[in-house]
């Protein structure tokens, strides 16, 4: 039967935590402590009503007609020689070592049968269910313990914040003071990104209401070198490239400009109307798991991608050329561009061929485009998208454009997407913050000049439907935009005209110390933070007449005379001792008609 122990030797010990939860906890509480008038708390009257109500709905069971006889005998609960052994609900052997005798009113009566087995209303109740009832009455005890521990919290925090606001009010004063005057930089600061954002924002509260906010002794161009030295750090732009940008963009705009250069823009689709139509392929991708909206009202065959379960760049309907991936800034070149079927276009650097396809889709597969690039390897991405997307009226050559007119002319309409800096597709290439200077701009410009003029003397002004030019570059820089055009305009008998785009911004017509043709107005320049989408330039030409201006002529043949006259210092030097030997062969008379024309042609070299 185990071993038997002596209650009265073992070591009285009050309950823990755990012999709290336990039914009965009181009674073998009051064990322990002396007896103290008893002062019940308003938690235990509610346990009370609660046993009081389970008891009488346990009495109402009976009602037959020996309720007497059902209804339990007082009884002890006797203690036997070995120690009766029970578990908690915690699972932990606990000895019984006391007795408890029943107390009038109680729920919990107890009865001995004739086994010296225990008998009460819940000996019906499986150990389960006796279980969960124990469970339920403790875990609705340590509700009731938490809604009071946090009343008592939320009663001091309440306090708390009065007590701190009535302290902290004259600091929140202080800081606001201190935030509102905005003071230059010391050079001994460290470099800290949150210092520098919030820096930021100050000096540019600052310079919005310089007069004001001012710090006494301090000029705007301080203000502005503090702004450009920050920005530079927190946008990891270039000096060069900031300067540049403050230029063109007022300063609340360039932050503008410079958060959305650092987000990405969406993926765009166009849809390949030869073969397909926009609301079939918007149901077939969607049937794909692809989340996907129509690009605007101004685009038909537009489709923006949201986010896909599925590569775009490899389902089904992409390998069949229903669609092609293409940024939304490039298909407005085209729009503008409006080709007409049965005409003859000329698209001057076609690759990788999304403009050229466009413009067959939009022709219906008649007519003739001519796609031409320098660059040998990008032609067979062309080629390949030309091939997947069915264009068949293309024909891909591989020409330097400067040299066009000279290979074919007469077209009725030419696209010039010129080669250009980057600096409107800075979200695609990060690199452009950094890698680009004065002489690549300048640089870009020049050849821009010269392709733009090949590109006026390709198109015939005496087509009945054409006669048009639309130059277009992914870059926002002026040097690449608006003075390339106005330099066209001042070379070719040409006009700008709308370019049929509704939105948009307008071109400069004046820059710094810079005064541009009054019709660069009709000239469109998009940004990222504006139309979500990448920085753009848009121009479109008329062509009015075929003959080129007398003033070029007249500039290229004296630059053709000095050539031929003035001979040029290192080839006289290498020459000098053949003619040396020549001028003592010549006979006397000739060799002073030589030195005749010498002495004439020393002005001409001074």
């Amino acid at each position: 039967m185990g071993r038997k122990l002596d209650p009265s030797r073992k070591e009285k010990r009050g309950p823990g935590r755990k012999a709290r939860k336990q039914r009965g906890a009181e009674v073998e509480l009051a064990r322990f402590l002396p007896p103290v008038k008893e002062q019940v708390s308003p938690q235990k009257e509610k346990h009370a009503v609660k046993a009081a109500g389970q008891a009488a709905r346990g009495r109402s069971g009976f009602s037959d007609s020996n309720s007497k006889w059902l209804a339990p005998a007082k009884a002890k609960k006797i203690q036997s020689k070995g120690n009766h052994v029970e578990l908690s609900s915690d699972g932990e052997v606990e000895e019984s070592n006391w007795e408890m005798e029943e107390e009038d009113g109680s729920s919990e009566e107890e009865m001995v049968d004739d086994y010296g087995a225990s008998s009460s209303e819940e000996e019906e109740l499986l150990p389960i269910e006796k279980a969960a009832l124990k469970q339920k009455s403790d875990s609705e005890e340590e509700e009731e313990e938490e809604e009071e521990e946090e009343e008592e919290e939320a009663s001091e925090s309440t306090s708390k914040q009065k007590m701190g606001q009535e302290e902290e009010n004259p600091d929140l004063q202080l800081n606001l003071d201190i935030d509102e005057q905005f003071k230059l930089p010391t050079n001994e600061e460290p470099p800290d990104l949150h210092v520098i954002h919030q820096r930021i924002k100050g000096n540019l509260e600052v310079l919005q209401d310089f007069v004001v906010k001012r710090e006494e002794g301090r000029t705007r161009q301080e203000y502005l070198a503090v702004l450009r030295r920050d920005m530079a750090a927190y946008y990891s732009y270039s000096d060069f490239l900031l300067t540049k940008l403050m230029d063109i963009f007022p300063l609340p705009e360039l932050i503008n400009f410079l958060e959305a250069n650092e987000v990405p823009r969406p993926v765009t689709i166009r849809t390949n109307t030869l073969k397909t139509r926009r609301r079939d392929l918007a149901q077939a991708l969607i049937n794909r798991g692809v989340n996907l909206d129509p690009l605007g009202k101004w685009s038909k065959t537009g489709l923006v991608i949201y986010d896909s379960s599925v590569p775009i760049g490899a389902t089904p309907e992409y390998l069949a050329g229903h669609y092609m991936l293409q940024g939304a800034s490039s298909l407005l070149p085209v729009m503008a561009l409006a080709p007409q079927e049965n005409e003859r276009i000329l698209d001057m650097c076609c690759a990788p061929g999304g403009k050229t396809s466009y413009i067959a889709q939009l022709m219906k597969n008649t007519g003739m485009i001519l796609a031409n690039d320098s660059n040998a390897e990008r032609l067979r991405s062309v080629v390949g998208n030309l091939h997947r997307l069915g264009v068949t009226n293309a024909v891909v050559s591989n020409c330097d454009g400067r040299q066009f007119p000279k290979v074919l002319g007469g077209f009725d309409r030419v696209l010039l997407d010129a080669p250009c800096s980057g600096t409107g597709v800075i979200s695609k290439d990060p690199a452009v913050k950094t890698n680009k200077d004065e002489k690549d701009i300048l640089r870009c410009a020049h050849l821009q000049k010269e392709l733009i003029l090949s590109a006026i003397d390709s198109v015939n002004a005496a087509s009945e439907t054409g006669g048009y030019i639309v130059y277009c570059t992914c870059s926002i820089m002026v040097e690449e935009n608006e003075w390339v055009v106005d330099y066209a305009l001042k070379k070719r008998n040409v006009r700008l005209v709308a370019t049929g785009l509704d939105f948009g911004k307008e071109g400069f017509t004046r820059f710094k110390d810079r005064r541009f043709h009054p019709s660069l107005k009709s000239t469109r320049r998009f940004y990222p933070h504006t139309h979500n989408m990448d920085g753009f330039f848009i121009a479109k030409f008329k062509k009015f007449s075929n003959a080129i201006p007398q003033a070029q002529k007249e500039a290229a043949t004296p630059s053709a005379v000095p050539d031929t006259v003035v001979e040029p210092p290192p080839k006289k030097k290498k020459l000098e001792g053949s003619k040396a030997d020549k001028e003592q062969k010549l006979p006397q008379p000739a060799l002073k008609k030589k030195r005749s024309l010498q002495s004439q042609r020393r002005p001409l070299k001074a």
